[in-house]
């Protein structure tokens, strides 16, 4: 287990660090913000479809495998950078090629992080844990390095340059493939040929269609997909145009802070609380939660009120992760479980670019509270409609006998 943890955190934490890296490079060269954004977008456009593609891939090359060769094409996209400036000059780091190589990069995170979440349940039950604990404790690690990499990369940018920051963040991805060739696990290693998926379409068809079959995992990729589209905006445009237009960067580090924070504490408390409290109330309470917040900060109160809100949503939104991953694990076949995590994966990413498309127009036409209002009062809603919804109920019930897989 402490392999799985240790190779997730270090190519999280690389992660971490390109996210800062990335964008800095192009500010460093052409001191645009709108081509540092595209960077960043080229970085995250990928994830929708790549999830999709990195289930079948798990489900048929094996999870150790794939998580290997995910963390391989992390490290070479972002060795390429140091490479190219030392092989044809840092003048042909222009933003086309950054963007490109964020691209490759980020097209091959999901491939990692299906993997080592398929290989969860077996890890835990080697290390005498539940499966609530291993979820939990895999989510807080996780957590933790995406609030540790942005800051170990602005230390790095600071003392070695943009450039040379990018060999730590490819040692990370390296040391990250070394955990996972030490790991011997049961069923890390490539399926048997009858479990594996018969092509790229006909496996990310039986992903979907196995998940649309679960109410259960429908419901909850429904509702994943409906709330982050709503969040992503708020923490990507919505407050760093607030914070831009008040000249306090530091204040919109703050506030991320406090969501990354409140959701490691909220992760890791999973372990204690799945043994009294119920997945359906934690479920409803964090989107109600987070409803509320959201329209309190639509009113731009002064900053330590936003930052208790975002501290209080993190914290009550941290166990949605491990609920999500623990029901995923305990009803999805084994030979099927990449699939199935890929396709809920692809879920929570897939209104986000329709949530970034609707945010920037409503702020430039109607201001910053009428957008955050736009976004938050949906979340109300829903969070008013949750305890109507029956398969939320089934999230306490026992699993089922192990399901079969589909075959189309």
């Amino acid at each position: 287990m402490l392999l799985i943890l240790g190779s997730a955190f270090l190519a999280a934490a690389g992660n971490g660090i390109s996210l800062v890296a990335f964008p800095w490079l192009v500010l460093e060269r052409t001191g645009s913000a709108t081509e540092a954004a595209v960077v960043a977008g080229a970085g995250t456009l990928p994830l929708l479809f790549a999830t999709l593609i990195a289930g079948v891939g798990v489900d048929f090359l094996g999870r150790r495998r794939v998580a290997m060769l995910a963390d391989a094409m992390s490290a070479l996209s972002v060795a390429a950078i140091p490479v190219l400036a030392l092989t044809l000059g840092v003048g042909v780091l222009n933003t086309a090629v950054l963007a490109g190589l964020a691209a490759l990069g980020a097209f091959f995170d999901p491939a990692g992080m299906t993997a080592r979440l398929s290989m969860l349940p077996e890890a835990g039950r080697r290390a005498g844990w539940t499966l609530d604990h291993t979820n939990s404790v895999y989510e807080a690690a996780f957590n933790l390095a995406y609030i540790t990499g942005p800051g170990i990369g602005g230390l790095l940018i600071a003392t070695l340059g943009g450039i040379n920051t990018m060999w730590v963040t490819a040692g990370a991805f390296a040391m990250s493939i070394v955990a996972m060739a030490a790991l011997r696990l049961p069923g890390a290693d490539r399926p048997e040929p009858d479990d594996r998926p018969d092509g790229v379409v006909s496996g990310v068809l039986e992903g979907l269609r196995f998940v649309w079959g679960n109410r259960v995992l429908r419901t909850l990729g429904l509702l994943e997909l409906a709330v982050t589209g709503l969040y992503l905006p708020m923490e990507s445009v919505l407050f760093p145009k607030y914070f831009s237009d008040r000249n306090e960067p530091a204040h919109l580090g703050w506030v991320l802070m406090a969501l990354s924070i409140g959701g490691l504490v909220g992760a890791l408390s999973w372990t204690m609380l799945s043994r009294v409290a119920r997945r359906r109330t934690t479920v409803l309470t964090a989107v109600a939660t987070f409803g509320t917040a959201a329209t309190v900060i639509a009113f731009l109160p002064p900053l330590p009120v936003i930052l208790i809100l975002s501290a209080i949503v993190g914290l009550m939104y941290g166990p949605i992760g491990p609920i999500t991953n623990s029901v995923m694990q305990t009803r999805t076949p084994p030979q099927m479980r990449g699939r199935v995590v890929g396709v809920m994966t692809s879920m929570a990413y897939a209104a986000g670019p329709v949530g970034f498309m609707i945010a920037g127009p409503l702020v430039d036409a109607f201001g910053l509270t009428t957008a955050f209002l736009a976004l938050s009062l949906p979340v109300l809603v829903i969070a008013l409609l949750c305890p109507w919804v029956p398969a939320l109920r089934e999230l306490d019930s026992p699993a089922p006998p192990e399901p079969t897989a589909p075959r189309l």
